[in-house]
């Protein structure tokens, strides 16, 4: 087992995303470029001034690549995960280190920006994980009993819902 520490970014894409596939499956892994800029009151001059910038790269795998594709330079966005360290020795012998953010969640920072759709994928989207897929719990783990059932969401909010697309920051 391994002792994580989970982080929590909030910052502006400085790059757009770079899709792309690796591995035998072929997972999807998208690679964000992203800054956080920190913004500090100064009491001597009254006002807010610019601090520091963090720039991190972050890494996005399968189902969250997929869907933080349409993510874009400028974006305003908070992304969670585990930062990594890679480290290498160039064709120079000399040793080099980076740090990359792993995300496990990534979604735009709603304090910057609005969101005028978020489309949840139904049951039957997701890819089954039992041998018959009966046991599939869905997205977020808990059992989706379908249309009509007592966690679609129901009635007509779960009905106006549905027809929503992507989200859009």
């Amino acid at each position: 087992m391994r002792n994580e520490t989970p982080v929590t970014v909030v910052g502006t894409l400085v790059k757009s995303a770079e899709p792309r596939r690796v591995g035998e499956d072929q997972a999807q892994v998208l690679k964000l470029r992203i800054a956080s800029n920190e913004r500090r009151y100064d009491r001597a001059e009254q006002r807010w001034v610019d601090g520091d910038s963090l720039y991190l790269s972050v890494n996005c795998w399968r189902q969250l690549a997929e869907n933080a594709a349409s993510l874009v330079k400028g974006d305003p966005v908070i992304v969670s995960g585990r930062l990594r360290t890679h480290e290498w020795t160039t064709e120079h012998g000399e040793r080099r280190s980076v740090v990359e953010l792993e995300a496990s969640a990534i979604g735009p920072d709603l304090a910057r920006c609005t969101v005028t759709a978020v489309r949840r994928p139904r049951r039957e989207e997701y890819p089954a994980t039992a041998v018959d897929g009966a046991d599939d719990p869905g997205p977020d783990g808990a059992d989706d009993p379908g249309p009509g059932g007592a966690g679609d969401g129901g009635g007509e909010l779960g009905d106006a819902a549905r027809p929503l697309v992507g989200a859009t920051v």
